[in-house]
């Protein structure tokens, strides 16, 4: 069972590159004309139920602001149509097939390219649409805009996918390693079961019983988390519900991506990005990203992020800039002022924004770093040296990665990873971008999952995390297609799909690495066979 792995030097590039409860009663008859369970049909047989609100002192057809959602918050939803009607728009709240409605036509991310498409139509018919239909949202509401994009109706006029999902690429795995809540969004998201107690998740990890009987432990079989297992490569089940090539080419309405450096779908947003850059060179999309979690980049920043004081100018509410978008593109209003370029990203602890007009240009230079010996090295060495990790992966009593509930911390665990430290820096600089890199390992196993973190050691002896990368080693080159490693042969794992980050780097600090090896209870283990983990 045990796994032992010899590093040899990372070359790693610094690229510097909300619940709102508003209940029926508390609808302003007297000013809205609000309607609850409408029903809309679809192509494919199947009603969906939707919230319709707009003023009733308009009297003339008005543009409409769609929210499309898989979540149904009650009454509580009322809130995103209402948000539009107070801007002048007819605000329509949309659930996906089967919420509201028949639960058990329910299918998470496959429905809605055709059920989207046919709500558009069914829209832009009535008598209080102009025509024009603009979409916002985050997360899987975000995931539903690129989905209704691969064939856009004429009617949707623009787009504003916020903390977005890329089934498959982030959710319900990241490079191709499932996360442990996959199982409570499946469960109590969706099927609207109790929540799963946390302590599920330890015992399964103390046990040592397999990941996928998940599910059993609470009392019976999630076909969703099930059929998500059977797909650990990004393979056509997961790419064909996002734009294809050719589609992307085709998508020439307005776009505006938000995101967060800690939001969990942030590489998923940033990926449909630069997707879209490079198969519509004329797009006309815009990507505005700062220290925001998925919640902060999606609705309203929290001034304490987890511990982080984040710069006043950044405390910002990316729902009133979705709304402004739409000001902007539907009825033809001020341009957003944050949007002074394509990519507009918020620079911690320098108190200020940048613009540029592409992902590429926010680099500047780029730094080169080697690990050798535990050190962040500016030179390999004259000698190749590896440093040997060993993973007992029978043993539940002791965990690698030990994850921090704060951006700040006093001292840092290692969790039984190898940490390398930087030279203290001597000027402040900036860091922007992603951390790239490549790892040079010989391992006895098929394949392992790797996790690396980097952190910032600032001079007062304290550490900011930065970015943490999670990955399988047997799809880092290709996440469609499975390449298992050879036991006891240096290969060659690249470091790709990692979180952007943007933060002055002080005079007196230093960076930190972690390198380790997977093996906790909120993500799946893999043991290194060739077999695919469950």
């Amino acid at each position: 069972m045990r796994q032992i792995i010899k590093t040899k030097h990372i070359a790693l590039s610094f690229i510097f590159l909300f619940t709102f409860c508003l209940s029926k009663g508390q609808v302003d008859s007297i000013v809205y004309n609000y309607k609850d369970s409408i029903t809309i049909p679809t192509s494919s047989g199947y009603n969906l139920s939707a919230r319709i609100m707009y003023k009733k002192s308009i009297t003339e057809p008005l543009p409409v602001i769609l929210f499309y959602t898989t979540y149904f918050q009650g009454e509580k939803d009322i809130y995103f149509a209402k948000i539009s009607a107070d801007r002048d728009y007819v605000g329509i709240v949309v659930y996906a097939r089967g919420i509201r409605t028949n639960i058990t036509n329910y299918s998470p991310y496959k429905h809605e390219q055709k059920d989207i498409y046919d709500v558009i139509d069914w829209i832009s018919k009535q008598e209080w649409c102009n025509g024009e239909v603009g979409m916002f949202g985050g997360s899987y509401t975000g995931f539903s805009q690129w989905s209704a994009a691969k064939k856009l109706h004429p009617a949707l006029k623009t787009i504003v996918p916020q903390v977005a999902v890329m089934p498959g690429y982030d959710f319900p795995m990241q490079n191709n390693v499932q996360l442990g809540f996959e199982l409570g969004w499946a469960h109590s998201q969706i099927l609207k079961k109790q929540a799963i107690d946390p302590s599920l998740y330890w015992t399964w990890f103390e046990k040592g019983y397999a990941y996928s009987r998940l599910d059993s432990a609470i009392g019976y079989t999630n076909k969703f988390f099930q059929e998500w297992l059977n797909h650990p490569a990004y393979d056509t089940y997961w790419s064909t519900l996002v734009p294809t090539p050719e589609e992307y080419a085709n998508i020439d309405i307005p776009v505006l991506t938000t995101t967060g450096y800690f939001d969990g779908s942030q590489i998923s947003a940033i990926r449909y990005f630069k997707l879209h850059n490079k198969y519509n060179r004329s797009n006309q999309h815009y990507l505005v990203i700062g220290p925001y979690d998925h919640w902060g980049g999606q609705a309203n920043a929290a001034s304490n992020l987890r511990g982080y004081e984040i710069d006043s100018v950044a405390n910002l509410s990316m729902r009133n800039l979705a709304l402004d978008w739409m000001d902007w593109q539907l009825k033809v209003e001020k341009k957003p002022e944050i949007l002074k370029d394509k990519v507009n990203y918020q620079v911690m602890g320098m108190n200020q924004w940048q613009h540029k007009s592409s992902l590429c240009s926010i680099a500047s230079d780029t730094l080169r770093l080697f690990l050798v010996n535990n050190k962040l090295s500016k030179n390999i060495g004259s000698q190749e040296t590896f440093i040997k990790q060993v993973i007992d992966l029978s043993d539940r009593e002791k965990i690698n990665n030990y994850f921090q509930p704060t951006l700040i911390i006093d001292t840092l665990d290692a969790s039984n990873g190898i940490i390398y430290k930087s030279q203290t820096f001597n000027e402040d600089f900036i860091i922007s971008g992603a951390f790239t890199g490549k790892l040079k390992i010989e391992t006895n196993k098929k394949d392992f999952d790797l996790s690396i973190s980097f952190y910032e050691k600032m001079p007062s002896g304290k550490y900011f995390f930065l970015s943490r990368y999670v990955g399988r080693a047997s799809y880092a080159n290709d996440n469609t297609k499975r390449q298992l490693l050879k036991p006891y042969k240096q290969e060659f794992i690249p470091l790709n799909a990692s979180h952007i980050i943007s933060k002055k780097i002080s005079r007196g600090s230093q960076l930190v690495v972690i390198l380790n090896t997977n093996k906790h209870p909120f993500e799946i283990i893999n043991y290194g066979s060739g077999k695919n983990p469950t």
